[in-house]
């Protein structure tokens, strides 16, 4: 008997399975160390003008990173689930433009270095491509590591947002660092001010909220339990920013990502099989 046909979803759902199991060394280790790398000699002007902190690069090289998100993240995006993350980029540029334009929440600050195609002058389009799946991968991490986190609201969300600060802690002061964004008055931590972390405390309660509402946290947890490379841009996210904030001597920021990497080590699903 002929098999049935798999929906077109289904059918692109598993071969982005296969490429990202396929690749998952390359993907998660190779491409961040070679994109720390090339920002590292942008910062140092080491590179050729054309490629220096090359927009079109890095948009294919963060894109690349988010595969594993992207692909583990797919099967789980229903009606309900798109629309709350349609809502969430939507938040994700309103912020950023409030952020630009009055200094709140985050504190003022410009951008240094193209990320991409402008919004109005002053917002990355490519914004949510950044931003949405920092919450995402602290969201997945929190769930791997404690099962009353899983099963808890009350222990999930705060939690989770704690999480999240804690990425950009490791996050910010790279940036500052290789000069993707400054800050006007600088600031104590490495050149971040500390009310930045109060507008992500802001942003994660708002991406966490909407993330825990439209998601089905059983269907998560069952696709974590069967997807080994659902959390390899986490890995990526520690690898980058682990090398640059070593670079620079930020080592507080280069010891919260070694603590990240230490959280994944634990989840036991990052021996990169080849298939």
């Amino acid at each position: 008997m002929a098999s049935v046909e798999l929906p077109a979803r289904r059918r692109v759902e598993r071969e982005l399975d296969g490429v990202v199991e396929d690749n998952r060394f390359t993907i998660a280790v190779v491409f961040p160390a070679v994109g720390a790398v090339t920002l590292l000699a942008s910062a140092e002007t080491l590179l050729p003008g054309p490629l220096t902190f090359n927009p079109y690069l890095l948009l294919f090289g963060v894109a690349v990173m988010r595969l594993p998100l992207v692909a583990g993240m797919a099967p789980l995006v229903s009606r309900n689930a798109a629309a709350g993350l349609v809502a969430l980029c939507g938040y994700t540029y309103a912020i950023e433009t409030v952020g630009v334009i009055t200094g709140y929440p985050y504190g003022a600050f410009e951008y240094g270095v193209d990320l991409g195609p402008m919004l109005g002058g002053a917002v990355p389009a490519a914004l949510p491509l950044f931003f949405i799946p920092l919450v995402v991968n602290a969201y997945l991490l929190c769930l791997l590591l404690s099962e009353r986190v899983a099963r808890s609201t009350t222990a999930r969300i705060p939690a989770v947002i704690l999480a999240v600060i804690g990425m950009d802690l490791v996050l910010d002061p790279a940036a500052v660092s290789v000069g993707f964004w400054a800050y006007g008055d600088g600031g104590a931590y490495y050149g971040v001010p500390w009310m930045n972390y109060l507008g992500w405390a802001l942003s994660a309660t708002v991406a966490v909220t909407i993330l825990d509402a439209v998601f089905d946290r059983e269907s998560v947890l069952a696709r974590l339990e069967s997807c080994e490379f659902m959390l390899d841009d986490l890995v990526s996210f520690v690898v980058l920013w682990g090398v640059v904030n070593v670079y620079f001597g930020n080592w507080i920021p280069a010891v919260l990502a070694v603590v990240f990497g230490a959280g994944l080590w634990r989840t036991d699903r990052f021996d990169f099989p080849e298939r």
